[in-house]
């Protein structure tokens, strides 16, 4: 289908922005958290800021098909095609909860299996990324918008990982993989967003994520030059079962080696797996 898709960005900037103050407003009147079915937290402002960009989906691309996380977990999964948006209303929600400021609003779009677009939302910073395939990436942090680009990968590699599920498997892939380098641990979808802003030259996952975790800052990091690759070193693709990523490889856009060996053992079956 035919898009504009500068009017959309905006509007899926707006939206974000609206999601990430409905999450701020739950904050200041305070919150209690829930466990859903896989162990992991939720709150009233996963769901308040679902309902914000829901609306907001609806208006600005009428009858695309939206796959939402709180939606899912509740059982409404709308039928769709190829082209329909991911959303994670609340990534990083341990972080949320702990009162970090690393948790953000991700709003993606995705078309024949791969990211087109990508919203990625800081309310407590009030930092936005986002990014088209083919016309760039770029981040506001209330100041206008800049252009942001990946970095060519120097001697010493810099890493970026998860500040709640960094893992065994993660860290020997770095060393055994990659070689000696460094790495910074920050929580959500912001982890792409350090490598397309070039601060950073990989972010190894090998552990389960779902496809809503990673959508929005995959495009990001595309549209700022990187790529994102499943354990089998192919790029990654969505639409797969129980919208379910096993692992990825995202870098600055350099081919990484292969994760298979490395990731934990997951059936593919029961609960989902937490987010990124």
């Amino acid at each position: 289908m035919t898009i504009d898709h500068r009017r959309l960005v905006d509007e899926l900037a707006d939206a974000a922005r609206e999601a990430g103050e409905a999450i701020l407003t739950v904050v200041r009147r305070g919150f209690e958290v829930e466990t859903k079915g896989d162990a992991s937290p939720v709150t009233e402002a996963d769901r308040a800021a679902e309902l914000v960009i829901l609306a907001a989906l609806a208006r600005a691309a009428p009858g695309v098909p939206v796959i939402a996380e709180e939606e899912v977990a509740a059982g409404r999964i709308p039928a769709h095609g190829d082209f329909y948006f991911l959303v994670d209303p609340l990534d990083g929600t341990k972080e949320f909860v702990r009162g970090g400021d690393d948790y953000t609003v991700n709003i993606g779009l995705i078309e024949g299996g791969a990211p087109l677009l990508g919203v990625v939302y800081a309310p407590a910073t009030g930092t936005l990324h986002a990014g088209w395939i083919g016309d760039g990436a770029w981040v506001d942090r209330g100041n206008g918008r800049q252009s942001i680009r990946t970095r060519r990968r120097g001697a010493e590699t810099m890493a970026v990982a998860s500040k709640s599920h960094l893992n065994q498997a993660t860290i020997d892939y770095l060393q055994a993989a990659v070689g000696t380098c460094g790495y910074v641990s920050v929580g959500s979808s912001l982890k792409f967003c350090i490598v397309a802003e070039g601060q950073a030259d990989i972010y190894p996952r090998a552990s389960p994520t779902s496809e809503w975790d990673t959508a929005a800052g995959h495009a990001v990091l595309l549209a700022a030059g990187g790529a994102v690759d499943g354990p089998d070193g192919a790029p990654l693709h969505y639409g797969k079962r129980a919208f379910l990523n096993r692992g990825f490889v995202a870098t600055s856009g350099w081919k990484a080696p292969r994760l298979d060996e490395y990731l934990e053992p997951f059936s593919g079956g029961g609960d989902l797996p937490q987010g990124v």
